[in-house]
């Protein structure tokens, strides 16, 4: 149904929209100069929503996802990652380990959070690659092309609530600092090799690519257990050695040393996720559509642009609000939360958009506000703009649109304080959300006017 208002005058018109009806009105034509009237519409719109797979994301990060867990409505999540390390240009060891000979050698993963289960018991594997990882950063990535998954470098059984902390450690009552984090010994031969490879072949670490050749990465992922993900933020090895240090009064003393290899952004991460039991959530649905992340379902609208364009014509778009409700979370032990933001950008875009580390623009790229839990809703105001999009580039089309949980990072403007976007990424914590599709729920009224008419 089409709620039509018609209003001579635009201040006049703007200021008692909410009073729309189907006839003419006459409100201020007394102060109206001929030929300057003002008609202003709003026309009701419906939606239609579907849920749609989304078995691989955009992920380019240094920070990922390790373990698995299941969630009765949204199914089953393993999450692990191949990575390689930051080598300086013509690295060097700091010191010259004593004798020439290396002590040890661990892989450390430190993580911020989990989802799930934090006493669950859970085992890292780590594996060599073999073959340096292609620039492909999507989560379908499958790590048996790289990897040789017949040599195992080290493994650790691990909670996430590490219970060998005390609480006086754990809390920051110590002078001990506490950092939640996974450490996995790794052959020792590796870091001899390493110091080996600095005194016999420095061209090795000359710049990254020979340091890749020669040292391709690691494969971390979960070989047993299932309940919880860890949020890592970082991962780093460490090699141990001990050396002289020349003492003062000429004597010699032996001190410990380490050289620390990190993932950065200057080298290749890629996370890996893979889903199961997604099906019933693609299920055709009257009432729902689902969320869920990492790389798991998402919703797209159709925005019916055909009916829009017979309905309006050549008059101007003003506004079309647009707000998506949720459903309550689901009431059982660590029920998936809703997404932070969502992102409303035309599906064709969505590929080109996180490769190219865009942001929203509202023109054709919209962000919600942050979800607001007392009303269960994500609005994104005036997505009028991508009405006009369509129209100027693909008028006889329905326009589909994909509604995507994004992670934001903001930064705020030195002069105004105002917040803005400086990165959108596709949001890789696990979460869950149910959007009411209900034809109510899915209507929409869009505004236009026109001017100088002669009606």
């Amino acid at each position: 149904m089409k709620n039509r208002l018609f209003i001579l005058g635009v201040g006049l018109g703007l200021a008692i929209l909410g009073g729309c009806n189907d006839e003419l009105s006459e409100v201020g034509s007394s102060i109206q100069p001929d030929g300057d009237k003002s008609f202003v519409y709003v026309d009701s719109f419906q939606l239609s929503a579907k849920t749609v797979l989304m078995d691989s994301v955009y992920a380019r990060t240094t920070s990922g996802l390790l373990g698995e867990i299941y969630d009765p409505l949204y199914g089953n999540i393993k999450s692990d990652y191949l990575c390689q390390f930051y080598c300086p240009e013509n690295y060097q060891f700091q010191n010259t380990p004593l004798n020439g000979v290396i002590d040890s050698m661990d892989l450390r993963i430190f993580y911020s959070s989990w989802v799930g289960d934090s006493l669950t018991p859970m085992q890292v594997t780590v594996y060599p690659i073999s073959t340096v990882p292609e620039r492909n950063f999507y989560t379908n990535v499958d790590p048996e092309k790289y990897c040789d998954m017949q040599t195992v470098l080290g493994q650790k059984m691990y909670t996430a609530y590490d219970v060998t902390i005390s609480d006086s450690v754990r809390n920051g009552l110590t002078s001990t600092t506490y950092t939640p984090v996974v450490r996995v010994k790794l052959p020792t031969e590796i870091g001899q090799d390493f110091y080996n490879e600095t005194v016999n072949n420095p061209g090795s670490f000359e710049n990254q690519d020979a340091f890749n050749q020669y040292f391709p990465g690691l494969y971390i992922t979960n070989t047993f257990g299932s309940g919880n993900l860890l949020t890592v933020y970082q991962t780093s090895f460490f090699i141990y050695y001990r050396y002289t240090v020349e003492g003062s009064a000429g004597q010699d003393s032996i001190v410990n040393g380490r050289e620390q290899f990190n993932v950065t952004r200057e080298v290749i991460q890629l996370n890996h996720v893979a889903n199961a039991n997604l099906e019933p959530l693609l299920l055709p649905d009257e009432k729902y559509t689902y969320m869920r992340t990492p790389a798991g379902v998402y919703t797209e609208l159709t925005l019916p642009i055909t009916e829009i364009k017979e309905t309006v014509g050549s008059r101007f778009l003003n506004n079309l609000p647009l707000t998506l409700h949720a459903m309550p979370q689901e009431n059982w032990d660590y029920a998936f939360e809703p997404p932070s933001y969502l992102l409303l950008l035309p599906t064709d875009s969505v590929k080109g958009f996180f490769e190219q580390n865009k942001v929203e623009n509202n023109e054709t790229a919209f962000l919600s506000g942050i979800y607001d839990s007392s009303t269960r809703t994500y609005t994104f105001g005036n997505i009028s703009n991508l009405i006009k999009y369509q129209l100027e580039n693909a008028p006889d089309e329905d326009l589909q649109v994909s509604v995507i949980p994004v992670s934001r990072e903001t930064q705020s403007d030195s002069y105004s304080g105002t917040e803005y976007t400086v990165t959108l990424s596709n949001y890789m914590l696990p979460s869950g959300v149910k959007i009411v599709k209900d034809n109510d729920y899915m209507k929409v009224g869009l505004t236009t006017s026109e001017y100088n008419s002669d009606r």
